[in-house]
């Protein structure tokens, strides 16, 4: 058992540095690791862990953000609350979802993501919206460089309600949907858009964490295995941060790309062969 927290402390490292660089928490990552990993493991279980451990993940970046002037909080927050909804419902149904169907639907998620992101414009190219229902931001990073972009408020709630939706079910934390979105749609430089992201999904693990709590889904055995994951992510998105900054928001993609193909097509078979 020692050995086992200990190589999940490791991944923990890894996971929560990952994440916070692509800005999605690190949970599309841990949750096809823990499906591979642990196969007898139920989905709400393997969504359970997940989210507790990009909560500690998705704090500690933030945290770390913040010092470098990245996070636009009205956006955060904006799509923090109207993801409540979505967080809420996908904590509940997860518990329904056969296993396999469940390792199914989590590929293709990723596989759709993935395609998404190498498809995908990093800056914002366009002349930010105006009129009414627009939220149209100014933000200046630490070197004292300003970036103004705006978008539709309908826009960024929707997402968020279906990105607190696909956070909570999946235990992913979002990210890896909002990033991509955050840039492609709203049109948020990739630097800003991370740190947001992350900053977001601090709050929509956070509620999803405590609905896991309440209706018990954590056993001892789990939150063994969260406590050394999050250990680990606590190090790891510290270090994440640092890594941001050397890294292009095109290669941010990549990474992200890469990662979730490779990881899609594994579930994609386990799902389809059992295997």
């Amino acid at each position: 058992m020692e050995l086992e927290l200990a190589a999940l402390v490791v991944l923990g490292v890894a996971i929560g540095a990952y994440g916070t660089v692509v800005g999605a928490g690190g949970g599309f990552i841990l949750v096809p690791v823990l499906l591979i990993a642990y196969p007898d493991m139920a989905p709400d279980e393997v969504t359970s862990i997940s989210l507790g451990v990009v909560f500690v993940s998705a704090m500690s970046g933030s945290v770390g953000y913040a010092r470098r002037h990245r996070i636009d909080y009205t956006t955060g927050l904006i799509f923090a609350g109207a993801s409540i909804p979505g967080v809420v419902a996908g904590a509940l149904i997860v518990g329904y979802i056969p296993q396999r169907l469940f390792t199914g639907l989590f590929g293709l998620l990723l596989l759709a993501v993935a395609v998404a992101s190498l498809r995908g414009r990093t800056q914002a190219i366009r002349e930010p919206l105006r009129g009414p229902g627009v939220v149209r931001r100014l933000v200046v990073d630490e070197e004292g460089r300003q970036y103004v972009y705006a978008y539709k408020l309908w826009q960024g709630v929707a997402m968020s309600v279906g990105v607190g939706l696909v956070s909570s079910l999946f235990g992913i934390g979002g990210g890896v949907v909002s990033v991509p979105v955050m840039t492609m749609l709203l049109h948020m430089p990739v630097q800003f858009a991370t740190a947001t992201s992350l900053f977001a999904v601090s709050f929509m693990s956070g509620n999803a964490t405590a609905i896991h709590v309440a209706t018990r889904t954590f056993s001892e055995q789990e939150l063994l295995k969260t406590a050394a994951l999050a250990v680990g992510a606590l190090v790891g998105a510290q270090a994440g941060t640092r890594i941001a900054e050397r890294v292009k928001g095109r290669v941010v993609l990549m990474m992200l790309a890469s990662a979730l193909g490779v990881l899609s097509l594994r579930l994609l078979l386990r799902a389809v062969f059992g295997f």
